[in-house]
């Protein structure tokens, strides 16, 4: 049921960018639109974060569906855009796809496997097709599909594993804001790049590094990140 409700989430993703467009209606609406798409995702598809496991075991109880709401329409928007962007900029959503496969392999989890292999194929392709052709347009609509198939991901994994929570802030979330940091001061493309090598970098140390230092820098991104969210500029959710 759960690929039946991600299918589901994706036509309601695009129908709801495609009207916000249309009616040019307030981001309100859009968000309205991705937390009904988020409830098909924990009522059909019956995927939810019930507990925490951080060395002792939390359960969230009433708090199980604001809090499993919250991270996917705060994941559904971490690329976020206001206006086309540089096809290129789909190598980072890329990158992380790799790793959340990667990560599925090891951890043994066949949806994230599938799914995110999937995912990057399809991406592969649009930036292959977009590069011989130059008829893709990287909008909105796209970016926020595809931030809403990493936000489904990470839940996922999460429930397995608390630290994988790491590869959607280290390798997606901390590139892009990297991204719009640096875009003014070097070209589109280098920024991609310094951005792109950026992802590989942290989720290459994910492997390397002990889970108990991970800690110690996913509390500090999330710091960062929350205080970038004052500002509309770097703003995802």
């Amino acid at each position: 049921m759960l690929y039946l409700a991600l299918l589901i989430g994706i036509v309601l993703i695009v129908i709801t960018e495609k009207l916000t467009q249309a009616f040019k209606l307030s981001s309100i609406g859009g968000l309205i639109g991705q937390i009904c798409t988020s409830l098909v995702i924990i009522m059909v598809g019956k995927l939810e974060v019930s507990h925490i496991n951080l060395g002792n075991h939390f359960e969230l109880g009433y708090l199980t569906i604001p809090f499993t709401l919250l991270f996917l329409v705060g994941f559904t928007n971490v690329m976020n855009i206001e206006k086309a962007q540089n096809l290129s900029i789909l190598l980072l959503p890329f990158v992380s796809l790799v790793y959340f496969s990667i990560a599925a392999f090891f951890i043994g989890h066949s949806f994230v496997l599938i799914t995110g292999i999937c995912s990057s194929l399809t991406l592969m392709f649009i930036l292959l097709y977009g590069y011989f052709t130059g008829k893709v347009f990287v909008g909105r609509t796209l970016t926020t599909s595809i931030g809403f198939i990493i936000a489904v991901l990470s839940i996922s994994l999460i429930e397995t594993s608390i630290v994988t929570i790491y590869i959607p802030l280290f390798t997606l979330a901390l590139p892009f804001t990297l991204y719009y940091f640096i875009k003014d001061k070097f070209t589109s493309v280098q920024s991609i790049t310094i951005s792109f090598l950026t992802a590989i970098l942290f989720g290459v140390l994910m492997y390397i590094v002990p889970f108990n230092t991970i800690w110690y820098f996913i509390v500090g991104l999330t710091s960062i990140l929350v205080i970038t969210q004052f500002s509309r500029k770097y703003r995802f959710i």
